[in-house]
């Protein structure tokens, strides 16, 4: 298997890589932060200008038809220099659910407006009581004069505070965790009956919660089949490990980096802390558990479009698993090696391990997909 990148993809690496240098300094983060949104409109903007929101929309609805190895590089990219902006809700979960349940009117419409960043999408799936189980949804919908009615409540909304729609999950038919009786709305952020409450996570970005009262949608709100949307959710929810796999390497990279530099000129008793044979031992680790993982967000790039349900999703389980515990070793080895300074506001790498530990509760933890691989082999 050829794992060297096209010209194209070098192109897109370096152009990502400088406007990024010359945007994304670590104080210009932090500044960032402080806005009322949390991100920036304007490098928003940028983005749509490179062609990166458009990056894996097909070519006839504005975009470039890139692929799945395209937005890994682009996530890593993101991931060194910890991007605040609604990329993974837009475009990898909102664009990757237009495009496997959408129909052409709707396609037609709504992914151009992504590619050209006129209009942000977030994915409005996981409720409180369900924690990671995909198919338990107590959220309703209910036919009602050629239309529908939406009821209930979605927690943990990805850049749900700033989409303009979101795409809703609701039950159609079925008992609250059963496979079948789902389906997929688009519901427009200021219809009535919907309400937001915007937070900052852990490490920064931005999520809401969301509840739904009485929401009423025309019948073209319905994304997909009705009843069948699981199949759809578990590939919205693989694209999204795929993704942040890949932000998690782009930030152990610069973990990495920040440690061995620490290393070399932090001098305790006349000399670099960085002589020391213990701390070079761990330095290696370190390098070694980031190749392993970085192998895993492959894995997950290339078997995102895998045509197997059940393998696909025992690839990307395993990827999710193998970079989480890469992510946590590198993070945790970032952290104790820098010493107090690591945890501290004003300095980056406690702010990248956040990040880490935000990822890996995202889309189910490594404990859960090691559950899901024993399952299939018990």
């Amino acid at each position: 298997m050829d794992f060297d990148l096209t010209d194209d993809q070098r192109l897109l690496s370096d152009s990502v890589a400088k406007l990024l240098a010359g945007t994304y300094s670590f104080e210009q983060r932090k500044a960032l932060l402080k806005t009322p949104g949390g991100w920036s409109e304007a490098l928003w903007n940028q983005f749509a200008e490179l062609g990166l929101l458009g990056l894996p929309i097909a070519e006839e609805h504005g975009g470039f038809g890139g692929g799945p190895v395209d937005v890994m590089l682009l996530m890593q990219a993101f991931g060194r220099h910890l991007v605040l902006e609604p990329y993974l809700a837009t475009v990898v979960l909102g664009g990757t659910a237009l495009k496997l349940a959408g129909d052409a009117a709707q396609q037609g419409e709504i992914l151009p407006e992504i590619a050209a960043g006129s209009l942000k999408l977030a994915f409005a799936h996981s409720e409180r009581q369900s924690r990671y189980d995909v198919a338990d949804v107590a959220t309703t919908a209910r036919r009602d004069a050629g239309g529908w009615v939406l009821e209930g409540a979605k927690s943990v909304v990805l850049h749900g505070d700033s989409a303009d729609r979101l795409i809703v999950s609701a039950r159609t038919a079925g008992g609250q965790d059963e496979a079948m009786g789902l389906s997929l709305f688009i519901v427009d952020a200021e219809a009535s009956g919907l309400a937001r409450r915007g937070y900052a996570l852990r490490d920064g970005t931005r999520a809401a919660e969301v509840s739904l009262s009485g929401v009423r949608l025309p019948a073209e709100a319905l994304l997909g089949e009705v009843d069948h949307a699981l199949p759809v959710i578990d590939r919205v929810i693989e694209a999204g490990i795929a993704a942040t796999a890949a932000e998690v390497i782009g930030t152990c990279e610069t973990m990495q980096a920040m440690t061995l530099d620490y290393l070399k000129t932090r001098v305790q008793f006349g000399k670099p802390i960085g002589e020391n044979q213990a701390l070079q031992h761990r330095a290696a680790e370190m390098l070694i558990a980031l190749e392993q993982g970085r192998s895993m967000a492959m894995l997950a790039a290339m078997s995102v479009e895998e045509p197997d349900p059940a393998e696909r999703a025992r690839a990307i389980s395993m990827a999710k698993v193998g970079v989480g515990q890469a992510g946590r070793f590198v993070s945790q080895n970032a952290i104790q090696l820098h010493g107090g300074i690591g945890m501290t506001e004003e300095y980056a790498v406690g702010h990248f391990f956040r990040r880490v530990m935000v990822i890996e509760h995202l889309f189910g933890d490594t404990a859960t997909h090691l559950d899901r691989l024993a399952d299939q082999v018990a």
